[in-house]
């Protein structure tokens, strides 16, 4: 599938290059800094990535965000909803499911936008630049799947599960060109992992600086 811009002129290969190393120090970046900044920064980070994805003024259907795609992909969600099942299954059998932290409807629905808007970053902003600056698709993939799993340090366990997801999402959006039932896909098993792994190995699915000032409980 052609990732090229509508212009029909493709970036170059030093721009991609330099707009995939700024905007993951970016996003890295934001990761560890402290809560207090963070709330100032990463309103930023995220609307600059937007406006680099929109300058390439590709179509809905080319980011994902159309109806490319959806019909075919919609057997996903059923997928996530079947591991869930299993995994709380397991967990149940072990002792170790526990109610999710915060389960309330803000921190439901902000989740699961934020997980569609991952997956907005991961394809169209860091996947997109890798497809054109390797010529191995499979490369591109695992390397975009790294990327995902490292953002997540220094939380292992939830590196872990990135990583293996990140290369996932990344091969079904290469098949079905869309980032909605990967999105919701993702959520699903965000909050699976919360209620199923012990919060003493996830801390609440904190990453960067948040992980390691987590303080059971808070």
């Amino acid at each position: 599938m052609s990732r090229a811009p509508l212009s029909g002129a493709q970036p170059s290969r030093t721009r991609d290059l330099i707009e995939l190393i700024l905007g993951y120090g970016m996003v890295v970046g934001v990761i560890w800094m402290p809560e207090q900044l963070q709330r100032i920064f990463s309103p930023v980070a995220l609307l600059l990535t937007l406006l680099v994805v929109l300058s390439q003024r590709e179509s809905r259907d080319e980011l994902g965000v159309g109806t490319r795609g959806l019909i075919g992909s919609l057997w996903i969600l059923p997928a996530a909803v079947a591991l869930c099942a299993l995994s709380i299954f397991v967990a149940a059998r072990l002792g170790v499911l526990h109610p999710l932290y915060k389960a309330d409807f803000a921190h439901i629905s902000g989740y699961v936008l934020w997980t569609i808007y991952q997956q907005f970053l991961l394809q169209d902003y860091f996947m997109a630049r890798l497809l054109r600056l390797f010529s191995s698709e499979a490369a591109a993939v695992v390397l975009a799947g790294v990327l995902f799993a490292v953002a997540h340090l220094p939380n292992l366990t939830l590196t872990a599960a990135t990583l293996v997801w990140g290369i996932v999402s990344c091969a079904l959006f290469r098949r079905y060109r869309n980032l909605w039932a990967l999105g919701l896909a993702q959520g699903l098993l965000g909050f699976c992992f919360a209620i199923c792994v012990p919060d003493a190995l996830h801390h609440h699915l904190r990453v960067g600086l948040g992980y390691l000032r987590y303080r059971g409980g808070r």
